[in-house]
């Protein structure tokens, strides 16, 4: 294990509170990344002054969450949480405690900690404190909870999830007992809101094993959270071009891919739809026609159910509704693709195709590669040429035609729509003498 070394910051919160007399040391997360060699995004402190004694010795704080013992210390630009050893009550809503009891004992306070490589602390004086065996578990690689697991997962369901998604993050095992308690509770997370389930499964995805979604459908999560994965893990891809079935495809394509938000939410989706679109013929050989727009609606409506940000939402809908788009191996091919996902989106595009062929089965892979390879290609020519893809990149605008003498309406749209097709075709005609020329027929019959 590292040795804990502390920002200046935070040792002037822990001596302040220290030289009044009152306990105070590091707690959590930032106990468990740094004795990991880690670098934390927040210093968590504990403490037994209470909030109104923690006010009292810093010139500037936040009332953060005081109801449960919580102030903000800002010193400078940094702000740092510090909260007063607590007891908690009764869970009633499954995320918080209906009351807490302020006490005087860090022992106390660590007990109502979820896993055991979060409840440790550590000060200057005293050292490292580790109740649970915090320290064991790092060295182990385990993610265990502290105390009785039914107990801890009865208080927030959702560190069911956050079980499996530490997990996830640091490429550890879920000890067996907690992964036990989790499989009996899975069912509790049905209460578990949208945005909460939204940011630890975002969180998981994003992580260096993306494959922990099995976990997440052995122990029943997904049942709960996304059944539309479940029916996934029970349809197989009896064709040539896939070895595992469809679940396990999606875990295959989520490695595959880098770990950006919008890549990573889309492979997810990408495929659901097969599990309502497959067909078996005389052969044997399953079909998954129209499987892509099925996945693209289904996508969307998860993405409501889990209050997807609208940006976000329509990246991910759009590229899931397009993954599987075939565009020529030309220019224009390519230019059409563009203007069918959009600029933004088409590079990413060509990420998702090259993620879900590496997940698919040997055959015909080779010439699979190469065609997106080719596509890549094309597409920074595109790009170094500054060809035309849009309405706004058009040599002619709207202002032009009527000063060609055509009216506005519905007309005027469709030419100019047939305008960018032309360019799309042939770049080199993107000059307005060109463009009014060539048209001039359209124009004379509607002015």
């Amino acid at each position: 294990m590292k040795e804990i070394t502390v920002p200046e910051k935070v040792n002037t919160v822990l001596d302040t509170l220290q030289d009044a007399g009152f306990e105070a040391s590091i707690v959590g997360g930032c106990v468990r990344d740094s004795l990991l060699g880690r670098t934390p995004d927040d210093w968590d402190i504990t403490t037994s002054a209470l909030p109104a004694q923690v006010k009292a010795l810093f010139r500037r704080t936040v009332d953060t969450g005081i109801r449960h013992g919580t102030v903000t210390v800002l010193l400078g630009r940094d702000a740092f949480e510090v909260t007063t050893y607590r007891i908690d009550g009764a869970y009633e809503d499954g995320r918080h405690p209906t009351n807490v009891t302020f006490t005087a004992s860090l022992s106390e306070d660590l007990k109502r900690r979820d896993f055991t490589v979060n409840a440790m602390a550590w000060d200057r004086k005293k050292g490292l404190t580790d109740l649970f065996d915090g320290v064991g578990d790092l060295e182990r690689g385990v993610i265990r909870a502290v105390g009785d697991p039914v107990l801890r997962f009865g208080e927030d369901a959702l560190r069911m999830m956050r079980a499996v998604r530490f997990a996830a993050q640091l490429g550890w095992t879920i000890d067996p007992g907690t992964a036990a308690a989790i499989t009996q509770l899975a069912p509790s997370l049905a209460q578990t809101s949208g945005e909460r389930v939204h940011a630890e499964l975002s969180k998981l995805l994003m992580s260096a094993h993306p494959e922990e979604m099995r976990t997440l459908y052995a122990t029943g999560i997904t049942a709960v959270i996304l059944p539309e994965f479940d029916a996934c893990m029970r349809t197989p891809q009896h064709n040539p071009h896939h070895r595992y079935n469809v679940g396990e495809h999606i875990i295959h394509s989520l490695q595959a891919v880098r770990a950006e938000t919008v890549l990573r939410w889309t492979m997810l989706f990408h495929d659901l739809g097969k599990a309502v679109c497959r067909t078996t013929d005389a052969d044997g050989v399953d079909h998954f026609y129209g499987h892509a727009a099925h996945s693209a609606e289904m996508a969307a409506d998860i993405m409501k159910r889990l209050r997807f940000d609208n940006a976000t939402a329509q990246k991910v809908e759009t590229l899931v509704r397009y993954h599987g788009l075939e565009m020529e191996a030309t220019p224009y091919g390519v230019r059409k693709g563009i203007v069918t996902v959009g600029e933004d989106l088409f590079p990413l595009l060509l990420e998702v195709k090259e993620a879900d062929g590496a997940a698919q089965s040997e055959y015909r892979a080779a010439e699979k590669k190469a065609r997106t390879e080719v596509w890549a290609k094309i597409y920074a020519q595109i790009l170094a040429e500054g060809n035309c893809l849009t309405l706004k990149d058009l040599a002619v605008t709207g202002r032009d035609l009527e000063e060609a003498g055509m009216k506005p309406g519905r007309e005027m749209g469709e030419l100019l729509r047939e305008m960018l097709q032309e360019v799309l075709k042939n770049p080199v005609n993107n000059t307005k003498p060109w463009l009014l020329e060539h048209f001039k027929y359209k124009m004379r019959k509607n002015g």
